[in-house]
């Protein structure tokens, strides 16, 4: 099955605050904020949801394409990616701008504050997946992206038949009512975390039930507490998988869903899909950065089976 990853490609720039957040906001002057915060130090990381996403399920034995738009400085990027397996040859170079970059610092409750530079990925609206291949993909996830590069692409796949998941998930701030309807209208499944869906549901007028009866599958994580599924008029709990240590929290939705699509794309039961995602998200809580989890698929089917069974049905994965 050919699938197309497309989304943010960026550098991430993760910080570590020793203390609590909490702590230095005051709730009757919050119209006037300013707020400096001394980090203990800095790392530098590939990142972006899409290649993050890609980078996980390469390492499960996918090979995704992945598609979005960088600036001048994507060389070292696009050797790192292709060396760990993703297909780049989707990827869009722009050579007048940089690649966009994250900005995150965590403190010492895996709170986070974070920010996001566009750069290049500002001008992804400017391209459609007919312009970045030739042949038509059997399954488009449309990830967080410049917000009219996500509307652009799911009318796309609606217009072309086109299989799709909707994951606004960390633009879902920035996306309207209305363009969440229009993006979620048709996709085979949203996924998002419990906060985000709250905030849909406020932006969009829809209800918990609302948004089940949109979706065909609708999947909500909830960190530790795992993620449900909603499905048929079912709900299908999926339990998280307990990480050695937690390192930092950062691109650990993102792995989640690399696990689920590449389930997916094996023809696995989606419950089942979800788990590995679920045992992908927690090697990305183990490491700092997105991209610096690593595993064999042997490795990874272990760790599987010490926890739960999957009847055998993961050594498809081994093929």
């Amino acid at each position: 099955m050919q699938t197309v990853i497309t989304g943010s490609i960026a550098y991430d720039y993760l910080m570590r605050f020793p203390g609590h957040f909490k702590e230095a906001f005051v709730a009757d002057a919050m119209e006037h904020i300013s707020l400096s915060f001394l980090v203990d130090d800095m790392t530098k990381h590939w990142g972006g949801v899409a290649a993050n996403i890609a980078f996980t399920m390469a390492k499960l034995g996918a090979t995704p394409k992945l598609m979005g738009t960088v600036g001048r400085d994507f060389g070292d990027y696009r050797e790192w990616l292709e060396s760990n397996g993703v297909d780049c040859s989707t990827v869009i170079q722009i050579d007048k701008v940089f690649t966009a970059s994250f900005f995150a610092n965590t403190d010492n409750d895996n709170n986070q504050l974070a920010f996001f530079y566009g750069g290049a990925m500002n001008l992804a609206r400017n391209y459609s997946l007919t312009d970045a291949m030739s042949d038509t993909p059997d399954l488009v996830i449309v990830s967080p992206n410049d917000p009219v590069a996500m509307v652009n692409l799911t009318q796309e796949c609606r217009d072309r038949n086109i299989k799709f998941i909707y994951d606004p998930s960390q633009q879902v701030p920035r996306l309207s009512g209305e363009e969440l309807k229009q993006g979620m209208q048709g996709a085979y499944l949203m996924v998002v975390n419990a906060y985000e869906a709250s905030v849909i549901s406020e932006k969009t007028g829809l209800s918990l039930d609302d948004l089940r009866k949109t979706i065909d599958i609708l999947i909500i994580t909830k960190g530790e507490d795992g993620s449900k599924i909603y499905t048929n008029g079912d709900i299908l709990e999926i339990d998280a998988f307990a990480p050695k240590k937690i390192k930092d929290p950062t691109g650990a939705g993102d792995a989640y869903r690399a696990g689920l699509i590449a389930g997916i794309i094996k023809g696995l039961p989606l419950s089942l899909s979800a788990q590995i995602g679920a045992l992908c998200a927690t090697y990305a809580l183990e490491f700092v950065g997105t991209q610096n989890h690593n595993f064999t698929v042997d490795d990874f089917v272990k760790r599987f089976r010490e926890y739960a069974d999957d009847e055998g049905q993961l050594d498809i994965l081994l093929a």
